[in-house]
């Protein structure tokens, strides 16, 4: 089966406590709104816009797996949705490798966009992030 060119990328990143235990969350979508994959993972003691960043960052790695051309990636941290668009500047130095990896990664693909959405509009990326949270899911990713 061939896959399309093209596909939405939904991520979140949960933290409780700033910084404290977080984990990540990233659904796909096909171009007719199906669920294509879910992945979620653990990743230990971290910040809350570094658990953005992580879910951003294997989603895309994950899509360039999947050798999708274009990619459109929806989150609700507006933080890093517009210093992804270049709109904010990264000032923070633990964010700023994670950005430089999207940078990176972005040249994998024809076309990548980025969406700021509401968090009702993200509840299965949020509750894919909380599950790694409550489940400890620390040995790999975890595909669903």
């Amino acid at each position: 089966m061939k896959m399309p060119k093209s596909i939405d990328i939904f991520v979140d990143g949960a933290s409780r406590g700033n910084p404290g235990p977080s984990g990540i969350g990233v659904v796909f979508f096909d171009e007719n709104k199906n669920v294509v994959k879910r992945m979620f993972k653990f990743i230990g003691n971290t910040t809350n816009n570094i658990a953005e960043y992580a879910a951003l960052i294997y989603g895309m790695q994950e899509a360039l797996i999947d050798r999708y051309e274009k990619v459109s990636v929806s989150s609700d941290s507006e933080l890093m949705t517009r210093q992804l668009r270049g709109e904010y500047k990264v000032k923070n130095e633990n964010l700023r490798f994670y950005h430089e990896q999207f940078l990176h990664l972005s040249r994998g693909f024809d076309e990548v966009k980025i969406f700021t959405i509401g968090r009702k509009d993200n509840k299965e990326a949020d509750r894919l992030a909380n599950r790694a949270l409550d489940a400890r899911v620390d040995s790999s990713l975890k595909l669903e």
